[in-house]
């Protein structure tokens, strides 16, 4: 997660840089989350049917190669838009091949009685990689620059391919075998799914999140460094995102040892209620300090949103689905962040991004309250 995290930091500044465009920061994110939205279905098919270590080194392989074609490109001083817009899809599937295989990993390494702890922890540790990743990403910037950065961060995706060709587990080892199922059943889960309505709230609760704010933070984190105006805006760039994953490390950190909030449908609409009123504070405010109290407060609740739903989905999915719903959940949030980028990218071209963001947020407080009531009915 901190190479990919290093990888956003390094291109996304480039293409600001380079481009100044507000629909290209939207367009990022579109063409980056499109994948997600078409094939998060059949990576979970992949995820069910053969080992996931392999789906997920495959993966892993991909996401090196895009590093290495970034590098190419700055070195050669050839990047054009088209490159970037092709790079970020290959990026984006790399990244649905990883999704569902993770999943399903996490519960062969630990079983059902300890895999809340297990995707919280997951959860924030990746939050970690957020974290460093601006910050190492930073650092490579500067001191190689950013095509010395970009090489540099393909060491990076190396440990976790080493270590699935060293540990046992497979994603299957707890259900001893596969489920050797072809990729039209995806269709048939799909209807037997949907009788569970709070699996199916938590899906759409993680789709809202990912539609109305998603990975738009990140991709306009630019325009937000450079109209606050604390100082050189290379640093209050990644002080901003250090911000916003200082959040779901200790909100991570902190929830796993005290463990005050459990696995239920209240604690997760909530915490979206909470990550949208943050975002709209952060979008709307002229307060550096403020700004970066308020991507903590967005960190900390996007956490808890994000686990506790999928929390949710792991352990009500049947197991021989399993992998199918997770892609069924990867669909909804990491497929439907393609919506953030009109939803702020391309309605700030219109209306500026503080606009477009602010009430995207505000829309996802009120369409988390009507999952909420839905889910209450429900039960």
């Amino acid at each position: 997660m901190m190479a990919d995290n290093i990888e956003h930091v390094i291109t996304y500044w480039i293409l600001w840089e380079k481009f100044h465009s507000p629909a290209l920061a939207g367009f990022q994110v579109v063409s980056h989350w499109l994948p997600f939205l078409l094939f998060s279905l059949a990576s979970g098919a992949l995820a069910d049917r053969y080992d996931c270590r392999r789906v997920i080194q495959a993966g892993q392989v991909l996401f090196m190669l895009v590093s290495a074609a970034w590098g190419v490109l700055f070195l050669t001083g050839s990047l054009q838009i088209w490159h970037a817009c092709v790079l970020l899809v290959l990026h984006g599937c790399a990244g649905v091949l990883w999704g569902p295989a993770e999943q399903m990993m996490l519960h062969d390494f630990v079983g059902r009685e300890a895999l809340p702890s297990a995707v919280r922890l997951n959860a924030t540790f990746k939050s970690l990689g957020v974290l460093c990743g601006p910050a190492v990403g930073s650092l490579l910037l500067l001191g190689l620059g950013p095509t010395g950065g970009i090489f540099a961060n393909i060491a990076i995706y190396l440990p976790l391919t080493i270590f699935l060709f060293r540990t046992r587990y497979t994603g299957h080892r707890r259900d001893l075998s596969p489920a050797r199922f072809g990729f039209r059943d995806t269709v048939r889960v799909l209807g037997e799914v949907r009788d569970d309505r709070l699996l199916v709230g938590m899906i759409l609760l993680a789709g809202l999140g990912a539609f109305f704010v998603g990975a738009s933070l990140q991709s306009t984190m630019p325009v937000f460094a450079q109209d606050l105006g604390a100082g050189n805006a290379g640093t209050t760039y990644g002080v901003l995102l250090f911000a916003a994953g200082a959040g779901g490390v200790v909100g991570g950190l902190v929830l796993e040892a005290t463990g005050w909030i459990g696995a239920s449908v209240p604690a997760a609409v909530l915490a979206t209620v909470l990550y949208g009123a943050s975002t709209v504070v952060f979008a709307v405010t002229d307060f550096y300090a403020l700004a970066l109290v308020m991507l903590v407060v967005s960190g900390v609740a996007n956490l808890v949103a994000t686990s506790t739903a999928q929390t949710v989905v792991q352990l009500r999915a049947p197991r021989a689905q399993r992998g199918r719903v997770l892609g069924l959940y990867g669909m909804s949030s990491s497929g439907l962040r393609l919506g953030s980028g009109f939803t702020v990218g391309a309605a700030g071209a219109v209306v500026g991004v503080h606009t477009s963001l602010a009430l995207s947020a505000g829309m996802l407080c009120l369409a988390a309250l009507l999952v909420w009531r839905l889910s209450t009915r429900a039960r």
